[in-house]
């Protein structure tokens, strides 16, 4: 770390010197513009760059596998990089297939140029058109009801129900995809945090949230699968799983409803009765799984499941409860 004294010139401007090896290192020199970013207590540098595009390229040669190539492109998005170059020395047919697929699973990116040697990847979106605000609350509304949904579809037997809520994780993965990107965007780039209109430790409590709601959908698709090996559920087994998703839905819920409220004190309660919550769902699960476990073998061992993936969802909304009060607490 290196220190500076603050200067007054003219009477009224205040001055400071820049580190010169920072200057040389970022191609800052007598006449360049500079920018300031105000972040609460700090005051944020960057040089400003008449190209603030992020480009990446990688060579797809050795991604034999299509969820290797899938899984790179979703990695260079994250990553951030607003042109993505893919090369090889001649793109297959199978390959521009994963690639369009990939693609369509991310928001705002878009085939911008094809070759026989390489495909080009633009995001097209600018950070101040994405709000994480809004895609964290439609993750919360669509894996909620995917979970709700799901156990709908093992109670009736509705296997057209369990497949929609498989298809519907899709727009989660999406959803969370962005946020993920938007997260290391704003931790790059200072300029990407004012254009979005909130801290950077706030995305980073939203960005931790995100991945709870995602593995709720997660849980929620692995319900829908389930439920297609076993039959229509009636009785006091059905009316327990339904009770159960309902108590346990409450604690993400709740968490949410706190992260999203501004005032400090009425978060930190709603935090703290989203984690209250968590003991009264563990009991309820115990309760359903001893009485699942009367069923055949075949259907207790799948049930059982079942209310593991119930407890798990409770237990990532006491994650989301963390993230939270941490948003709440006092700054030092």
């Amino acid at each position: 770390m290196e220190t500076r004294k603050v200067q007054v010139t003219g009477g009224s401007t205040y001055t400071v010197s820049l580190p010169k090896e920072w200057a040389t290192d970022n191609d800052v020199s007598a006449g360049s513009i500079v920018e300031f970013h105000a972040e609460e207590d700090l005051l944020l540098l960057s040089p400003q760059r008449e190209n603030d595009r992020v480009e990446g390229t990688l060579d797809i040669s050795s991604l034999d596998e299509d969820h290797e190539l899938t899984r790179a492109v979703m990695t260079m998005y994250v990553s951030g990089f607003d042109v993505i170059t893919l090369e090889t020395t001649r793109i297959s047919a199978e390959q521009r297939r994963v690639i369009r697929d990939a693609v369509q699973g991310l928001v705002g990116l878009e085939v911008i140029e094809e070759t026989s040697e390489r495909v080009v990847l633009q995001d097209l979106l600018d950070s101040s058109e994405l709000s994480v605000h809004n895609a964290i609350t439609r993750m919360q509304l669509v894996s909620l009801t995917m979970l709700e949904d799901a156990i709908k579809a093992l109670v009736e037997d509705d296997n057209d129900l369990a497949e929609d809520v498989k298809q519907r994780d899709e727009d989660v993965d999406r959803l969370w995809y962005m946020v993920s990107r938007v997260f290391r965007t704003v931790l790059r780039n200072p300029t990407a945090a004012t254009d979005i209109g909130f801290p950077r430790e706030t995305v980073f409590d939203y960005q931790s949230s995100a991945r709870q709601l995602e593995r709720i959908a997660d849980h929620a698709t692995k319900i829908a699968d389930l439920s297609l090996e076993v039959g229509e559920l009636s009785g006091e087994t059905a009316a327990k799983l339904e009770e159960l998703q309902a108590e346990a839905v409450t604690v993400p819920e709740t968490a949410m409803d706190a992260l999203l409220t501004e005032g400090s004190d009425e978060a930190t309660d709603r935090a703290n009765e989203a984690r209250g919550n968590i003991r009264a769902v563990d009991d309820l699960a115990r309760e359903v799984d001893r009485e699942v476990r009367e069923s055949d073998p075949q259907s207790a061992q799948v049930l059982g499941l079942v209310v593991d993936s119930l407890s798990r969802t409770a237990d990532y909304g006491s994650n989301i409860a963390e993230s939270a009060l941490q948003k709440a607490a006092p700054r030092p």
